[in-house]
């Protein structure tokens, strides 16, 4: 992984414009290709992992995320349905599922639509807000998470302030959760709401925060499922219809905000963006709330339920203060552009990918505009934990001359050690601006690899010890020099067997994935104890590749 080649590429054009989403499930490649035209429907279109075509169907409009459910015999596919630029057309939003249950070449796709929510009254903070559009097109389908047991999905619609859950099996919207708004004048829900005040002011402002989610991922602890989502945020600007606003171009409430001309100054509020679809509660043309684009951060909520049960509040904003203070804030295309993005929606947290490393559970966050990855240890869902960021971008060099490093993470996928080519834990990102793609090796300390026991000659079977969520290099070396090695993790214990026939002479080593041997079988060790303390962990960059973007 510390060289990766380019294996092949594959033309989409026969297919429609642009692929926008790919998913693999068992030597199956499933890709969301949108039309020429993007209100027309798209194609889910699938291939072998030589490239080959396998099979293409019909989905909606503007087919943004793909995914397989866990179990492989479905794909889902979030079909955005964005109207024209001027908005005479607006197709409805949807959720296709394609059944491969009896082969790739004779899927059958089924649609979960939104029509039933059509005139009915929802939760007040899902916005339903472009004219003339019923709920069906207004929703907005973005990304896909599924269940474990590939029953249920949850479906962000970003735009919309919502999460769609659908029964996989019966192709149904069951339920739509409105996300509710964050409080920025609450104590920990801090943001820095000027490009103007050439400074990093991190502080709380009469301002509610639209979650707005991009990402959405699934994860399970101690029993009980969860979702987290990446609150990137995101408005509707149309040339035919735009709901964006600054705050020193409206009318405030004197009632609610006696200090208006304070904060309509530049380099306090005037600056940041808000809509003009809500606030004005009482309809009389003033605005009696604010409501802006965006979190600005991760939060988890409980599957079953809906409910918010952890939001990373200020957290990124006052991380990234903290690391990159010379850089804070910036965007994605522009050096020195220092505090560029916070009168918008700051660092924007548009990816993420879940990694289960031993008995740890890790959250990877992608920052769209300053870069990098926020790692957080979720094992306690309500009290996640910061860990460590990296950002593989060069604040010196050029992002038209490809010298900039990496720009814009977008997607990522943690690879587990089993399934990796290395044997360590891998995170893939795909940065969307440089056009680049970054593999990433997760480090942590482990402890020396023990021998415990070795079956008799004639019999089998090796018991080592490690630490959980490591993987270890057990070699055998047979008295002509002939060697095999076997990857072993050790599991919740701390230890592994390895079941393999014992013969007469026989050597046996095992230390770390490309590290010394730690211990061998020249006398079997007493059987014994181990301590299972993870010291540290670090993220290191394998490669980086480059190519220009098209635009």
């Amino acid at each position: 992984p510390s060289a990766p080649v380019l294996a092949f590429s594959i033309d989409v054009s026969p297919y429609g414009n642009q692929a926008n989403s790919v998913a693999i499930h068992n030597g199956i490649v499933a890709a969301a290709v949108e039309a020429n035209v993007k209100q027309d429907p798209g194609k889910a279109v699938f291939f072998n992992t030589a490239g080959q075509f396998l099979n293409q169907v019909t989905v909606g409009a503007l087919p943004d995320m793909i995914i397989f459910t866990p179990d492989g015999t479905r794909v889902l596919v979030a079909n955005e349905g964005e109207p024209k630029d001027d908005v005479t057309v607006d197709p409805e939003g949807s959720i296709s599922i394609i059944n491969l249950s009896a082969g790739v070449g004779a899927a059958t796709v089924t649609t979960a639509s939104f029509t039933a929510f059509n005139g009915q009254t929802l939760d007040p903070s899902i916005r339903v807000f472009t004219p003339g559009a019923t709920v069906a097109q207004d929703m907005e389908p973005e990304y896909i998470a599924v269940s474990p047991d590939s029953s249920t999905a949850w479906v962000t619609c970003q735009e919309n302030n919502a999460l769609a859950v659908v029964n996989i099996a019966s192709a149904t919207v069951t339920q739509l959760i409105g996300l509710g708004f964050k409080d920025h004048s609450l104590a920990g829900n801090e943001l820095d709401a000027s490009d103007k005040d050439m400074a990093i002011n991190i502080a709380n402002w009469p301002v509610f925060g639209m979650y707005l989610p991009d990402s959405i991922d699934v994860f399970t602890v101690g029993g009980t499922t969860y979702l987290i989502t990446a609150n990137e945020g995101d408005s509707r600007d149309y040339s035919g219809y735009s709901e964006e606003a600054r705050v020193k171009d409206v009318t405030l409430d004197p009632t609610v905000f006696p200090n208006a001309a304070t904060l309509q100054m530049n380099a306090n509020l005037g600056r940041l963006k808000i809509t003009t679809s809500m606030g004005d509660d009482d309809t009389d043309g003033d605005y009696d709330r604010l409501f802006s684009y965006g979190a600005r951060s991760f939060s988890i909520l409980n599957a079953a339920t809906g409910s918010q049960v952890f939001d990373s509040g200020s957290m990124l904003e006052q991380t990234l203060a903290t690391l990159e203070p010379a850089n804070f804030n910036s965007t994605n295309d522009e050096n020195g552009s220092f505090d560029s993005r916070s009168d918008d929606k700051g660092p924007e947290p548009e990816g993420l990918a879940i990694g289960t490393i031993g008995a740890s559970t890790y959250a990877f966050i992608g920052l769209e505009r300053i870069g990098g990855i926020m790692v957080f240890d979720i094992s306690v869902p309500t009290a996640p934990v910061f860990v460590t960021y990296i950002n593989n971008r060069d604040f010196a060099g050029d992002p038209t001359m490809d010298t900039a490093g990496d720009l814009a993470p977008e997607g990522l996928a943690f690879i587990p050690a089993n399934e990796s080519p290395n044997h360590h834990p891998l995170l893939a990102v795909m940065n969307e601006v440089s056009g680049s793609t970054t593999l990433y090796q997760i480090n942590f300390d482990c402890q020396d690899g023990q021998i415990l026991e070795v079956g008799p000659v004639g019999g089998s079977g090796i018991l080592v010890s490690g630490t959980y969520g490591c993987t270890y290099e057990v070699i055998l070396t047979e008295p002509d020099g002939t060697q095999t090695t076997y990857y072993v993790e050790p599991g919740p214990g701390g230890t592994a067997y390895l079941d393999v026939p014992i013969t007469a002479d026989l050597t046996i080593t095992i230390g770390t994935v490309g590290g010394a041997p730690s211990d061998s079988a020249a006398t079997v060790p007493t059987l014994g104890t181990w301590g299972l303390t993870v010291l540290a962990f670090g993220l290191v960059v394998l490669s980086l590749r480059n190519r220009r973007r098209v635009i």
